[in-house]
């Protein structure tokens, strides 16, 4: 039952992605074109996902199981140190030189597209090379 809840949240995912326009990087691009023709569309798309998803966080941070009876995996901490600001810069930089992020990478690959495909592998490139710093680190 895990896998196909799993299975039909990514598939509403990837079709929620598809239709806010969000697979679509000259979109993207021109959401972040804030001095040039910028469409603000996405900024309505990503308040319409924070909006929709705060009741169910805030029932998440209630309960320590999920309706699947996994156990809920909330963050912590609160405060933003080094390595969320890292990331944080290193996804937004490389969002706006590709147009596109993790999500709808994925689903661009059935394009076929070799910007996609190579936007993925160095995607997986980058999580690998950070599993290998993060467990020489011992976190």
């Amino acid at each position: 039952m895990k896998r196909v809840a799993a299975f039909l949240s990514g598939l509403l995912f990837g079709l929620g992605l598809l239709l806010a326009g969000m697979a679509d990087p000259v979109k993207v691009l021109a959401f972040l074109d804030l001095a040039g023709a910028w469409d603000p569309s996405l900024a309505l798309v990503m308040v319409a996902a924070i909006s929709a998803s705060a009741w169910p966080m805030h029932w998440a941070r209630r309960r320590g199981v999920s309706l699947l009876g996994s156990p809920m995996r909330l963050p912590t901490r609160r405060a933003p140190d080094r390595r969320l600001v890292g990331g944080s810069l290193l996804f937004g930089v490389g969002w706006g030189i590709a147009g596109i992020c993790p999500g709808p990478a994925l689903v661009l690959l059935s394009t076929g597209h070799w910007q996609v495909i190579v936007f993925v592998l160095a995607m997986l490139a980058g999580m690998g090379l950070f599993n290998v710093l993060d467990n020489r680190r011992g976190s």
